[in-house]
């Protein structure tokens, strides 16, 4: 597939102005003022997996509104100090599926909860959480849900979810809470951008293919879904461009970048049409440039030339878990260890 978005030159320094509403931080403020007033956790209950070397819960936190929402919590079997703990999220359409799925961050040393998306099992991935406040008027995709209004749009909702995880794995037993990380690809990119915007104490963000971010680019430059369903919607609403373009302001991943504080990784694939390169770029230029602090945090990016929205896959895995590492041990943190190899196997 060719380039259909800006050379990789241009994309380097391009920042463009994302608008924000004058109201954002008031909005976001009061959201998550009122998720706090309920206790994060709910249930948290053993998981059997029949896996040797790592323990699992099946965990219960109250997301937005009170509502329950389900994740995974896993932790390397047999080490009984305090982790660092990866906080996931999930790309559009999948749910938290079965445990043993997406083991990389226990076995490599961290405590790892993957949070459900409300209201979205069943595309890719099996899911537990339903979404019960998703009757706004808005079209038939949860990116369409209560999309003509702020405050009843899907993705206020999920964001505070994603907010609420960070605060249950902190009081879940075994996690050191001043070492959390979120980490994410696509949708769940993009959450994690919008918590690295709303919490101020994170140890790192690791964000790849990001989505929701320069939204209103995205939308005039591809019809792949996620962003097609919105084109979508407007196609057939044609009279809800304004009401559906100042929503979709109060959740741009651009906006939560420009917030952030703490040290973030990127991965971008040029050929991406889901979720197309320049609005990735427009979040990593922009990360933590409205932050208030004279330092900007540390930052890097991985670009893959000749990848679609797939990205590096394990390749930009690999590039997260030594950027990860590297990152606790220069706050003190021990680092990996490394195979002994002998001369004779």
């Amino acid at each position: 597939m060719p380039l259909f978005d800006l050379p990789l030159d241009e994309l380097r320094s391009y920042t463009p102005v994302v608008a924000e509403p004058d109201d954002f931080d008031t909005f976001w403020q009061s959201t998550l003022r009122e998720a706090a007033a309920v206790p994060v956790l709910v249930d948290v209950r053993a998981e059997p997996t029949d896996l040797r070397l790592v323990d699992t819960w099946d965990v219960t936190f109250a997301g937005f509104g009170g509502d329950p929402v389900r994740a995974w919590y896993t932790r390397p079997a047999g080490v009984d100090h305090p982790l660092p703990a990866v906080v996931e999220y999930l790309g559009y359409g999948r749910g938290r599926s079965l445990p043993h799925e997406r083991l990389m961050w226990p076995v490599a040393g961290y405590a790892h909860l993957l949070m459900d998306s409300r209201g979205q099992s069943g595309r890719y991935g099996a899911g537990d959480t339903p979404d019960p406040r998703a009757g706004a008027p808005g079209g038939p995709w949860p990116v369409t849900w209560g999309i003509l209004a702020p405050g009843d749009y899907y993705y206020r909702r999920l964001i505070t979810d994603a907010v609420r995880a960070v605060q249950a794995v902190r009081a879940l037993p075994g996690v050191d809470p001043s070492r959390v990380v979120v980490a994410g690809n696509s949708q769940g990119g993009g959450l994690a951008l919008a918590v690295a915007g709303l919490v101020g104490d994170l140890a790192a963000v690791l964000t790849t293919a990001p989505f929701l971010c320069h939204v209103q680019r995205a939308v005039e430059l591809t019809d792949a879904s996620p962003y097609g369903e919105i084109v979508g919607y407007l196609a057939a609403n044609r009279g809800a461009e304004d009401a559906v373009r100042r929503t979709l302001s109060y959740v741009d991943g651009v906006a939560f970048a420009r917030r952030a504080v703490a040290p973030a990784q990127f991965g971008i694939g040029l050929r991406d049409t889901v979720c197309p390169p320049s609005t990735g770029f427009a979040a990593y230029n922009q990360y933590g440039a409205g932050n208030g602090r004279p330092t900007p945090p540390a930052r890097e990016i991985h670009v893959y030339p000749f990848n679609q929205h797939e990205g590096g896959e394990a390749v930009q895995q690999r590039h997260q878990l030594s950027w990860l590492a590297a990152q606790f041990a220069t706050a003190g943190e021990t680092p990996p260890r490394q195979p002994k190899l002998s001369e004779k196997f």
